[in-house]
Order: structure tokens, then sequence, then C-alpha cells
């Protein structure tokens, strides 16, 4: 089953796998950020509606919008 980042719980770390087919919009943003497969990162927070999303990667946080998080395949850490 693919997950993707957006549903990955707070606390939880992960690795990015790669992105969702039919998802070029984001893709290019999502690199430039660098979500680079087999990046690890660990959820900080999620808005009480679920966007945006928080995450520590690289020693720094980034916000994600929930549309860009749908878009990012990733695997859990540590379970």
């Amino acid at each position: 089953m693919e997950q993707t980042l957006a549903d990955i719980s707070v606390g939880e770390k992960g690795m990015v796998l790669g992105f969702v087919k039919g998802t070029q919009t984001y893709r290019q943003k999502l690199l430039a950020m660098g979500l680079i497969k087999g990046s690890e990162f660990e959820v900080a927070r999620v808005a009480p509606m679920g966007d945006p999303v928080e995450i520590k990667l690289r020693g720094y946080n980034l916000s994600l919008r929930k549309n860009e998080a749908k878009a990012l395949l990733v695997g859990r850490i540590g379970q």
C-alpha cells in the first residue's frame, strides 16, 4: 500500500520514496525544497484541518500544503 506524507502522524519519522504519478506540478517544487528520494524527515505538527503539514528535514522545518503532502510517497521509519 502506498503511503503519502499526508498519512503520517505527528512525531513519526519517514523516508521519501518518490512521487505519486500525475503530480508533475508539485514534483519540481518538492525536489527544490530538498525532498529527494532517500531523505529522512519527522512530522513536527499538523494544523487542525490538516493543512499545512510541518516536517523537520535536514536541519530545518518545512511546511507543506495538503496537496503537496499527498504528492509525496513515503515510508515509515522505526516501526
